[in-house]
């Protein structure tokens, strides 16, 4: 049995034939139901995305007489000449080899003559950006005033190199690069039509090294069907690309997280047996690293990791021991891992040295956690010491009671906050106000004020009575003083555990330096 899987015989023949273009389709066909397709079109985008088959597929829609509901047919005379390339009508331009001024006169010679059957004729220039200068000025001559039966088509990968008098006159389609996930759905789709077997994880593979080009997809598709025969396996696309094992990544990774170097001594003789690039395998490596990364992080629903749900669950599974920030450790060592085999004279010395570093690299912890590891008497010593101001509060738990006001009057329990209980009877509730706030003292000394306060005290303690507000400097802290104190005696404390530890004290002395300053970071 043979096999034919090449990019020719899967080009589209309609607009639902492109993959991963449905802006540009929906776009274009809203277009061609209301009339208003413009006279010049400019289709951008990487290679293989789509954008000459895009102009086909166009030329075909305008020109097929069989076309219903802007599908052509596909089948008639028309549309098997337009996609040979050879119908009279439809001018095929490569910008790439006709970039002089004279394939572009000859164009304005021949535009103003009426189509030889339909409605229009369709220039597609491919590769536009070619053109030179003068070849550009010609162009615009035609494209400031296009006759009513000429449309143009220019595609190109690089529009920045297109003059902006150029682009102003076109309407502009920007093609995206399609997702991995969308490619392997096509290339499975395509081996299930030519009765190919494959192993799905052989599939992805594919899909990764396409790069968004479904092209380029198709290309390598084709390629390991002739070496392989019948049945696609991750196995034979590695040996006919050179490609590196992806096992032999997957057991890197895990060898790092266990820090076995057994293992990695066992990794570094296979990739130079089986004759792999060591900067190859660093830059496969380093994106591996990125991959366990952004499994960790749960993102397996967003365009920033497109790979099976099976290899991202087992990316998310090695990386479960790991935090962020040892795991971006492991990216910044192979970063600079990749750089130093690049440039090195002997890169089997400098890769050995490279995954061995990984495997003992260091574990970052939090401050917070080394601190806790610390004798249990003196954290529990500590933890007193945050606390001792809660003493100076009444015993009728005047902070507890500003708390409660909060979801009364939010607004007076802002302004009772710096406000301290200096004594409560029976009959009286005595308030202090510190003789520095005297702003506060006069807002809240009004009779309407005093009578909402007595009635807090009413509905939350239970308790009648009078109150009174006094200025005064002797009195107990308020709520406010109190937490600062709080916060200022914990920074204290930190600093002073941090000044202590013996990490910290070993740095001081290696390094004959002082802990500068500690900042406290919101988790």
């Amino acid at each position: 049995m043979s096999y034919q899987v090449t990019a020719r015989k899967w080009r589209p023949k309609t607009f639902k034939d492109l993959i991963g273009q449905d802006h540009i389709t929906q776009t274009l066909i809203n277009a061609l139901r209301s009339d208003r397709l413009p006279h010049a079109l400019l289709f951008s985008g990487t290679r293989g995305v789509g954008k000459t088959s895009s102009a086909r597929v166009l030329a075909k829609t305008i020109l097929c007489p069989n076309v219903q509901d802007f599908v052509p047919c596909s089948q008639c005379s028309v549309c098997e000449e337009i996609a040979a390339g050879n119908h009279v009508d439809v001018i095929e331009i490569d910008g790439a080899s006709n970039n002089g001024v004279d394939a572009i006169r000859e164009l304005r010679e021949t535009v103003g003559y009426m189509p030889a059957g339909g409605k229009y004729k369709v220039y597609i220039i491919d590769e536009v950006h070619m053109l030179t200068t003068s070849a550009f000025n010609a162009l615009l001559k035609t494209l400031e005033e296009p006759p009513p039966h000429v449309i143009f088509v220019m595609a190109t990968t690089e529009p920045q190199k297109i003059p902006v008098t150029i682009l102003s006159r076109c309407q502009r389609f920007d093609f995206r690069r399609i997702s991995t996930r969308i490619l392997k759905a096509q290339i499975e789709n395509i081996c299930k039509t030519d009765g190919v077997e494959f192993e799905p994880e052989a599939l992805w593979l594919i899909s990764r090294l396409a790069d968004g080009s479904s092209r380029d997809g198709l290309s390598i598709l084709d390629q390991v069907i002739n070496f392989t025969g019948a049945r696609l396996t991750q196995k034979n696309i590695v040996e006919v690309l050179g490609l590196t094992d992806r096992n032999l990544l997957i057991q890197s990774l895990r060898a790092f997280v266990d820090r076995d170097l057994a293992s990695i001594t066992d990794i570094i003789e296979k990739i130079f047996s089986a004759g792999y690039d060591p900067s190859n395998f660093m830059k496969d490596l380093l994106e591996e690293v990125r991959h366990m990364l952004l499994a960790k992080l749960n993102t397996s629903k967003t365009p920033l990791l497109d790979l099976a749900d099976s290899e991202i669950e087992s990316l998310r599974k090695t990386a479960e021991t790991l935090s962020h920030e040892d795991i971006h450790l492991l990216f910044d060592m192979a970063l600079k891992g990749s750089a130093d085999v690049l440039r090195a004279q002997s890169p089997r010395v400098v890769l050995e040295m490279v995954l061995l570093r990984m495997a003992q690299a260091p574990r970052i912890q939090e401050i917070s956690q080394l601190l806790g590891s610390r004798d249990p008497k003196n954290t529990q010593n500590a933890s007193s010491q945050r606390q001792a101001p809660a003493q100076h509060s009444t015993p009728d738990t005047w902070e507890s009671f500003v708390e409660k006001a909060k979801t009364e009057n939010p607004l007076l329990a802002a302004q009772l906050v710096n406000v301290s209980l200096i004594q409560m009877t029976e009959q009286t509730v005595t308030l202090g106000v510190a003789s520095n706030q005297k702003f506060m003292y006069e807002q809240l000394n009004v009779p309407k004020t005093l009578e909402k306060i007595s009635q807090l005290l009413k509905k939350i303690w239970g308790k009648t009575a009078r109150v009174q507000i006094q200025l005064s400097d002797d009195a107990p802290p308020s709520p406010n003083m109190i937490k600062q104190k709080i916060q200022v005696d914990k920074k204290r404390d930190i600093a002073e555990r941090v000044e202590s530890h013996p990490m910290v004290q070993n740095l001081k002395n290696i390094f004959k330096t002082e802990v500068a300053s500690i900042k406290e970071t919101k988790q």
